[in-house]
């Protein structure tokens, strides 16, 4: 049995070790043991009870405006912890500072931007949705729709490429709304969750059942939950699959959020000349998007379309700025790419990059990086890989999402033709669109917003300003339909919806004016 340090559990108001051996984590760089996460013997029933009613019932106590202020506080906390948690990223996700940075102070900067957002609600405990509207002929009997915060808690089930961002993108609107959080990080990468969760906690900024942590298997979650919870995931469609056909889900209407694949898209209007500001915005916004965390990112560029007659010039172009990226452990500073997160997930890399590149050609060969201070047969670590086929009907290239730096540049013939492949993905959280007549970037944002969750429109006089392609603001929806899970976070205040029921109250006007 290992000896490695295993990480406790925070429910129902109090710290538990798991009973079992537990999963090990490891430094996806030098291939060494960091902790070890386990949740055999929680009794997660009792626990979720105790949130629900306990934490529950202190947070619906409050005004919005307190929450708010809470919120505040434990951005404090986290800001005080900061080195901290840039020390465990680098060992546990592999990530250059910048890489981390993303993750660590984007959760904060979200965390912030709520507690804003919710001075604004005020000293009131609901929301009043809309006006009030009258029933008959006689005004004095009217219906008014209110929405209150959920009397249950929020589970949240999250991937492992934003252990930070991941959590407190979910848990400040949830909060804020005054619903009770059980967070569920994704295995490979839970030790920054935790970490945080645990600072936050032994900080007493919230009151006690407010947050809690599960670390290790997601077995019975979900056997926990009752009807008035909700459930966000962020992961596989697979997955989500088998979360939407769960009998609470399906038989007892447990809300659920879902955030699944995405093959997102990069496109470059017609009329762009190679080495135009626009061009050059494109390149550099994919080579960019490529690398960022390895590429392990939901909204990552995974397909390029570009005007059949740029093919070449876009792929020299893009494969000229991947060249000087330079791979291998975050930390020796000359080093821009780290890892992938694990082994597992650099075996998945590789054998969709295999499926991938048996329809298409190599236009930057990732294993042309040498790998700087790091064991290729140790290490996590690959080099950016861009592909691309003049055939952009074939399937493979709509339904294939390698998690990983890997993107593939496809040409167009028509801006009809754009759309359409476009519009193959079966719905994206994010599509970003290059261009610099005013006119023709926003036909094309409108045209293709059917099928995202966000539209990113990048035109010259932005380029110093837009705050990139894969980049999520709590200012902006993110999410997706149709195979991008057809979920919604974010949004600013919208992301409080989640957390709220819809009512509506019939009443005499003088019982509804008094709301």
């Amino acid at each position: 049995m290992s000896t490695t340090q295993l990480l406790q559990n925070y429910l129902g108001g109090q710290w538990h070790t798991g009973t079992g051996q537990g999963t090990v984590l490891f430094d996806p760089v030098l291939g060494t043991e960091l902790v070890r996460v386990d949740a055999t013997g929680l009794d997660l029933k009792k626990g979720f009870a105790f949130a629900r009613e306990t934490g529950g019932n202190a947070l619906r106590a409050m005004t919005y405006a307190q929450r708010a202020a809470m919120l505040a506080q434990v951005v404090k906390v986290l800001q005080a912890n900061r080195d901290r948690y840039y020390e465990i990223a680098t060992a546990n996700s592999g990530t250059v500072k910048n890489d981390s940075a993303v993750d660590i102070d984007g959760g904060i900067f979200t965390l912030s931007t709520y507690a804003k957002l919710g001075e604004s609600l005020g000293e009131r405990k609901f929301l009043i949705d809309g006006e009030a509207a009258r029933l008959g002929k006689d005004p004095l009997f009217q219906s008014q729709h209110i929405l209150v915060p959920n009397r249950g808690l929020a589970l949240f089930i999250n991937a492992f490429n934003f252990p930070s961002w991941g959590l407190w993108e979910k848990a400040a609107p949830a909060l804020l709304s005054g619903v009770p959080v059980v967070i569920k990080p994704g295995t490979p990468t839970a030790w920054l969750t935790q970490h945080m969760v645990a600072d936050v906690v032994n900080a007493g900024v919230l009151p006690v059942g407010a947050l809690s942590v599960v670390c290790g298997s997601s077995a019975g979650l979900l056997d926990a939950l009752t009807p008035f919870d909700v459930l966000s995931f962020t992961g596989s469609a697979d997955t989500a699959g088998v979360i939407r056909s769960h009998p609470l889900v399906a038989q007892r209407s447990v809300r659920v959020n879902i955030e699944a694949d995405s093959v997102n898209s990069a496109l470059l209007l017609p009329g762009q000349a190679a080495g135009s500001e626009s061009f050059d915005l494109l390149a550099k916004e994919v080579a960019r998007e490529m690398t960022v965390k390895s590429g392990q990112k939901c909204t990552a560029i995974r397909r390029i379309f570009v005007p059949e007659a740029l093919f070449d010039d876009c792929a020299q172009a893009i494969s000229a700025r991947l060249a000087k990226t330079t791979v291998g452990n975050p930390r020796n500073e000359s080093v821009r790419m780290g890892a992938l997160v694990s082994r597992s997930q650099l075996h998945a890399v590789q054998q969709g990059l295999a499926q991938l590149k048996a329809h298409a050609q190599v236009l930057h060969d990732g294993a042309s990086h040498a790998l700087i201070d790091a064991d290729a047969a140790i290490s996590c670590c690959v080099g950016p890989t861009l592909l691309g086929s003049r055939d952009a009907n074939q399937q493979v290239f709509h339904d294939t999402e390698v998690f990983g730096p890997v993107a593939t540049l496809l040409p167009y013939k028509d801006l009809n033709q754009a759309y359409e492949l476009v519009r193959r993905g079966e719905g994206s959280l994010v599509a970003s669109i290059y261009g610099n007549e005013p006119a023709a970037l926003g036909a094309a944002a409108v045209e293709l917003a059917d099928s995202h969750g966000r539209v990113h429109v990048i035109s010259p006089d932005v380029a110093a300003l837009h705050t990139g392609h894969g980049n999520v603001m709590p200012q902006s929806l993110h999410g997706g339909p149709g195979r991008a899970g057809g979920g919604e976070e974010l949004g600013g205040l919208r992301a409080l919806g989640f957390y709220h029921r819809r009512s509506a109250i019939q009443a005499a006007t003088t019982i509804l004016s008094g709301l």
